[in-house]
């Protein structure tokens, strides 16, 4: 039991969709296209509005850990059992859904240069620079072994790791699903709840508890999580976009400023 000190992240696949790559060379049009759809669906307003609800997570004693280990690991059909460790911790399995609309990044596979390569000076670091868009499988599953102390913010990181994913992980967020009275309810939890604390607590019923990853899609842009090369292709989308405007805008009052004129001109002096 003594490795229980160092968390330990076991993920098992359970997804057959295949999944799609791009080149980063070609992204430019569609980090484009996915900075605009993000900004029209901020402006749209949602049908199916996601119910913040909150939880009771009350500190339990010793005893009350191990009676309600002994009643969830009676419940289950499965192997995936928590397990108490003599520090008064305990381990077990979360089950998390991959909800992600938008592609991630992944380092591109590094080739060795070739000679071509070397004799311009373009090395290991041009490889490394290079990414690649990759679409995770929708609706995927994963279960992944944590301790009781293992945080929100841990399990996204592994999540992650997982899939080679370099994008920052302020990206995401873990979010809680609950059903209750035919209703269904969405919480983001914080970086430091305990996932497996909170499976505990509501039992192994999927409807009365279950973990999905999604995107942090909050009312504010994060610009931090944002890559140099995203950020300066979102300013030349700005400034796109404010021409357009200008253009615009000058169009109405020039026509307007237009139709005043004729209708002065038509008017019978005196």
């Amino acid at each position: 039991m003594g490795e229980a000190e160092t968390p330990s992240f076991e993920m098992t696949w359970s997804s057959t969709t295949s999944s799609g790559y791009c080149s980063q060379e070609d992204s430019d049009s569609e980090l484009e296209q996915y900075f605009t759809a993000r900004t029209s669906l901020a402006r749209r307003p949602r049908r199916d509005q996601d119910e913040p609800v909150e939880w009771e997570t009350p500190d339990l004693s010793q005893a009350e850990i191990e009676q309600k280990i002994k009643d969830y690991n009676g419940q289950i059909n499965s192997n995936l059992f928590m397990s108490l460790n003599k520090d008064g911790s305990y381990t077990g399995f979360i089950k998390v859904q991959l909800k992600l609309v938008r592609p991630v990044s992944v380092p591109s596979s590094k080739k060795p240069p070739s000679l071509q390569d070397a004799r311009k000076g373009l090395g290991r670091g041009t490889a490394v620079r290079r990414r690649t868009s990759f679409y995770l499988p929708k609706d995927a599953v994963k279960h992944l072994h944590v301790l009781s102390r293992t945080r929100a913010s841990e399990v996204i990181e592994a999540l992650l790791r997982k899939f080679l994913v370099v994008d920052d992980p302020r990206k995401f967020a873990l979010f809680e699903r609950a059903e209750r009275h035919g209703q269904v309810y969405f919480r983001k939890l914080s970086d430091d709840e305990q996932p497996l604390r909170l499976r505990l607590l509501a039992g192994p019923s999927e409807k009365a508890l279950s973990f999905i990853l999604k995107e942090n899609d909050s009312g504010e842009v994060n610009w931090n999580a944002f890559s140099m090369p995203e950020l300066h292709n979102f300013l030349r989308i700005l400034q796109r976009e404010e021409e357009e405007h200008l253009r615009q805008i000058l169009q109405k009052y020039s026509r307007c400023r237009q139709k005043i004129q004729e209708a002065l001109h038509a008017c019978p002096l005196g």
